[in-house]
């Protein structure tokens, strides 16, 4: 990695550290292709110098983050489409959805490690149909790592693409809102979405009995406080998607107040063996980093970070920047690797 003056950049080098402004503002991510238009822009900003790697190819992150951004949003719209247009027990173009679920699974299992590496989910805005495909992409490497069949891996996977189309059969805003604070009626009306749901599907031949039994029952919870019928028993299908559902639902607020990503582990890291089941819990922490890349942090020594760099099966222990500010212009030190460093751990996360 050399350094350069910007008026000696010509477009297509490869950003070797990550540009940072103002209020710790990350511009531009290491392992950007700089396009001519970037350039000008950050010479508008007043950047002068930048780190390009000497190597000057895309790197296999890159490409990776660039090929599973264009898979997101073809499978996004496809699920999209199908749901809108879907009227109750009117479900004929549903069955696409199978093919949907079986291009995401083949899709993941072509990646080197699948599940050995930490998957970034940001805090984002409430999309019921992003939220769906999050929770079938969770709930696929989370059947992975628990050994589970094919065949049920894709019916898991169905199920999540499915599992919240009753909540386009009621009127009820739950748009970052706590449904614990709506009236009464308008709780009631919430908490049947799943029975809207499943009622809709119930006598489809096509879909599998895993598939159905998420769509009704992955707001239960094993204390019994969940909804709609309070179960104890569940079968390791539902209890997987009830940990990712709960944990994509926080981030993204749906049926209650978005939280971040760290704030969102915790919670199911506290409800460990009482509404979640402990194992899957386990396995399903191992799968998810605490602190995305670009995530600003504050340590225990006092110090802001920005998360650089994950350590793999270390979900809580990524490689920080520290940066400071002169009050002029920020800048950054060399990376400190949490797990190496003992001593020094995230206090909290800061916007």
């Amino acid at each position: 990695m050399k350094k350069f003056n910007i008026d000696d950049i010509r477009g297509g080098e490869v950003l070797g550290n990550s540009i940072i402004v103002s209020k710790y503002q990350i511009l531009l991510t290491e392992g950007t292709i700089l396009k001519k238009e970037y350039i000008e822009n950050l010479k508008e900003l007043g950047v002068t110098e930048v780190y390009i790697q000497e190597e000057n190819i895309k790197s296999n992150n890159q490409e990776t983050e660039d090929k599973n951004i264009e898979i997101g949003l073809r499978c996004k719209t496809q699920v999209k489409n199908i749901l809108e247009r879907h009227i109750y027990q009117k479900n004929t173009d549903l069955i696409k959805l199978n093919d949907t679920a079986t291009f995401i699974i083949d899709n993941i299992l072509q990646e080197d490690s699948i599940t050995d590496k930490l998957l970034e989910i940001k805090e984002r805005n409430t999309d019921l149909y992003e939220h769906s495909l999050n929770c079938c992409v969770l709930s696929i490497i989370l059947g992975i790592r628990l050994n589970l069949s094919n065949e049920t891996i894709h019916a898991v996977g169905v199920g999540c693409l499915l599992h919240d189309m009753g909540l386009r059969f009621i009127a009820v805003d739950y748009n970052n809102i706590n449904i614990n604070r709506l009236s009464g009626s308008k709780q009631q009306e919430y908490k049947k979405h799943p029975v809207y749901g499943y009622s809709s599907i119930e006598k489809e031949t096509w879909l599998d009995p895993v598939s159905k039994n998420i769509i009704l029952s992955h707001h239960e919870r094993l204390d019994g406080s969940g909804f709609p019928f309070h179960k104890k028993r569940m079968s390791k299908e539902v209890c997987m998607m009830c940990i990712c559902d709960t944990f994509d639902e926080m981030i993204c607020g749906i049926g209650c107040e978005r939280k971040k990503v760290y704030e969102a582990i915790e919670y199911i890291k506290s409800f460990k063996n009482t509404k979640f089941d402990g194992t899957i819990v386990d396995e399903f922490l191992k799968t998810i980093a605490a602190y995305p890349v670009g995530s600003y942090v504050l340590t225990n020594t006092g110090e802001i970070g920005v998360v650089v760099k994950q350590n793999n099966n270390f979900p809580d222990r990524p490689v920080i920047r520290i940066i400071h500010d002169d009050g002029m212009r920020v800048y950054s030190s060399s990376d400190l690797d949490l797990l190496k460093e003992k001593s020094v751990f995230i206090q909290d996360a800061i916007d």
